[in-house]
């Protein structure tokens, strides 16, 4: 079992929230997220502002998922990288039920949507200061940012979906994030709960999260776990307003 030092309420899979939260952490009213209607209708996907830079997926987990994991990391190594070694900015989960945090975290530390943090601002100093550090010790800026963990409970107390009062009690949900690396042009999912980033192979320099081999992957992903319902999509965008 995985000890972890802090546990925070879950966070619902709100674009508004999520969109509260960039934006009190230092990124850009000119990034927001929307909700993904649709992987197959290509009139609801026309819908959102384009370039699409980082998809969060939520899901339900169940032990056939648990499996999945464990046979999937079995051969896989610990990630140990740092120090701008990386292709893409990962960092490992030790905050119970902040699977939410950590997604965000993924999908605006990495591409182009890193050129919409604020210089001075609470996400550009958690970046520097974690950049050039391995995984362990990045896991401890984000634990003791208080500035980062006062932001996500203030949002995290305004969703609507029935939270557990207890922070230490489980949730039967999990937040993934999909990035393109602005060093390889990679696409990679990003999980906290894992060993490391997991490269899905390079995409083309044209391409963003809704590009067709980008939504291959993600559809990949959702049937290696047998799941057809329960998920939802969020995709992190430049603003429509």
């Amino acid at each position: 079992m995985t000890f972890y030092r802090k546990h925070y309420i879950p966070l619902e899979s709100s674009p508004e929230l999520f969109t509260e939260l960039i934006h009190k952490i230092g990124v850009s009213p000119g990034l927001e997220f929307h909700d993904v209607l649709s992987l197959e209708d290509d009139d609801l996907m026309a819908m959102l502002p384009r370039p699409v830079y980082a998809l969060i997926l939520v899901f339900p987990t169940s032990e056939e998922y648990e499996s999945h994991v464990v046979a999937a990391d079995k051969d896989a190594s610990e990630y140990d990288r740092g120090g701008g070694h990386e292709s893409a900015v990962w960092y490992k989960q030790t905050i119970n039920n902040a699977c939410g945090l950590y997604a965000i975290l993924h999908a605006i530390s990495n591409g182009k949507a890193r050129d919409y943090i604020a210089p001075t601002s609470v996400m550009s100093d958690l970046l520097a200061r974690c950049a050039p550090l391995n995984p362990s010790d990045r896991a401890l800026i984000i634990e003791d940012s208080q500035e980062l963990e006062t932001s996500y409970k203030e949002t995290a107390l305004q969703g609507d979906s029935d939270v557990p009062e207890d922070p230490e009690a489980e949730v039967d949900f999990h937040y993934i994030c999909f990035v393109k690396s602005h060093v390889d042009g990679h696409l990679y999912q990003l999980d906290g709960d894992r060993k490391g980033p997991i490269d899905c192979g390079k995409i083309e320099e044209a391409d963003d999260l809704l590009s067709p081999q980008a939504l291959d992957v993600v559809r990949g992903f959702i049937a290696s776990i047998g799941r057809s319902v329960g998920f939802s999509l969020l995709a992190l965008c430049p603003s429509s307003g």
